[in-house]
């Protein structure tokens, strides 16, 4: 692959100088480099993915001290997913300063996705927040509302650098995602009122609202649609709570009562890794050579049987009386497409899910390993009736695909609930020690 060195501003049709200028690049600019890695495409569902080596990407990207006169990135991969294929590479991740998102942005990235883990580790692993955190609490704001604060900063700076993005596409794309408090993962009208809340405050027109898929908020999913708010649905871990946000959206769309739905957009973000995570253990507990067989392979399988639901969904009587307002599909999301085990390809839920009208969120290991040898090509309708057969496999091996989301749901709520509760944590005790200084 070719080199790609000095990047510190976006491709000049991706940012105008008057958009960024309140975001100047850091001296920190990226340099990202390429070199030849031997790369064969593999049929994910059907290779015996348990006895694979993991592919070693050598993509590095580092941050180095430069006058901030970079060159445009040349084309990556990422350009040809979304241009060939229709899928929307975002990155899953944000931390401060935001400006470092330019060379990313310049190489293809169209989106970002956040959560209540990862502002816990940029805020508590980072400097950058001091200063604005300092004030907040010589302003005399308690905790929580100084989280919110310099949570929203980043996303409205980061919101700023994708407008050109969303306003080419005609709100298409060009999303960054902002997540309810994860305490109210159970609480319908409270998450609802946070939703609004959040929306009033960030005012971007390119910022999703994420709310769990939890059986408590799909219909808190619904009332934020019909408010006329833009979702990002998270932790959908199986195919019968992904159906009914389907339908959350559509009932919003439909009781929102606006003649133009053309702004109220939406993404189901799909969880892949971490149904092969606890799928796998299942499997090497029954330990038969068919059960150890489909280790890997789950994941995948279930996504494509969850892209089958997206096209039937979407179309229809009910779904053109909708686009006849303007209504745009609620895309599919891949969402943790970071590999957990080492001895998969580590683009494994990346390269296997290409298809049209899609987003694929990947953090960096799993970014840098689809810019270094990710192959671009439709695959996630190529292997259907195999996709088919897995999941019906792994049913009668005993595996209990509901039990499996139940479980990958209360995991994921947790995570995300102690991740917030620990930042919280950390800032009272920063909060704590800058009082005592200032005393």
């Amino acid at each position: 692959m070719a080199s790609i060195s000095k990047l510190s501003i976006a491709n000049p049709g991706a940012l105008s100088l008057s958009q960024s200028q309140s975001l100047r690049p850091s001296k920190k600019c990226f340099f990202i480099a390429f070199q030849p890695s031997a790369f064969s495409k593999t049929n994910y569902l059907s290779s015996s993915l348990t006895t694979l080596n993991p592919v070693k990407t050598s993509l590095r990207i580092r941050c180095s001290q430069t006058d901030g006169n970079g060159i445009a990135a040349k084309r990556t991969v990422l350009h040809d997913l979304y241009e060939k294929e229709g899928q929307s590479p975002w990155y899953d991740n944000l931390c401060r300063p935001v400006t470092d998102l330019l060379p990313l942005i310049a190489s293809g990235v169209r989106g970002v996705t956040s959560n209540p883990a990862i502002f816990q580790k940029a805020i508590s692993s980072s400097d950058a927040y001091n200063d604005q955190f300092r004030e907040l609490v010589h302003a005399g704001k308690d905790i929580d509302s100084a989280y919110w604060e310099l949570v929203v900063k980043d996303i409205q700076d980061a919101s700023k650098l994708f407008e050109p993005i969303y306003d080419q596409t005609d709100g298409a794309d060009g999303y960054v995602s902002v997540e309810v408090s994860p305490r109210l993962a159970h609480d319908t009208e409270g998450t609802i009122k946070d939703a609004k809340w959040l929306h009033k405050v960030v005012d971007r027109p390119n910022v999703y609202i994420k709310i769990p898929a939890t059986a408590a908020c799909v219909p808190s999913i619904k009332e934020v649609i019909a408010n006329g708010i833009s979702v990002n649905v998270t932790l959908i871990f199986s195919l019968a709570r992904y159906e009914a946000v389907i339908d959350a959206y559509l009932d919003g769309l439909e009781a929102s009562g606006l003649d133009d739905l053309s702004r109220v957009t939406s993404v189901a973000s799909f969880f892949v890794s971490r149904v092969d995570t606890l799928i796998d253990q299942l499997l090497e507990k029954i330990g038969t050579p068919e059960a150890l067989n489909l280790r890997g392979k789950a994941a995948v399988a279930q996504a494509a049987l969850a892209y089958q639901l997206y096209q039937r969904k979407f179309s229809g009587p009910r779904w053109e009386a909708l686009v006849k307002k303007g209504a745009k599909k609620q895309r599919l999301l891949w969402a943790s497409t970071s590999v957990k085990n080492p001895a998969y390809p580590d683009t494994l839920y990346v390269a296997p899910l290409i298809g049209p009208d899609t987003v694929s969120t990947m953090p960096d290991q799993a970014l840098q390993a689809f810019i270094d040898h990710g192959i671009v090509s439709r695959t996630i309708d190529s292997n259907a009736s195999e996709a088919e057969g897995i999941y019906n496999a792994l049913q009668k091996l005993g595996i209990d695909w509901k039990v499996v989301g139940d479980q990958l749901e209360v995991e994921g709520v947790d995570s995300f609930k102690k991740s917030f509760d620990s930042l919280l944590h950390s800032l009272e005790e920063k909060a704590n020690s800058l009082k005592l200084v200032s005393q």
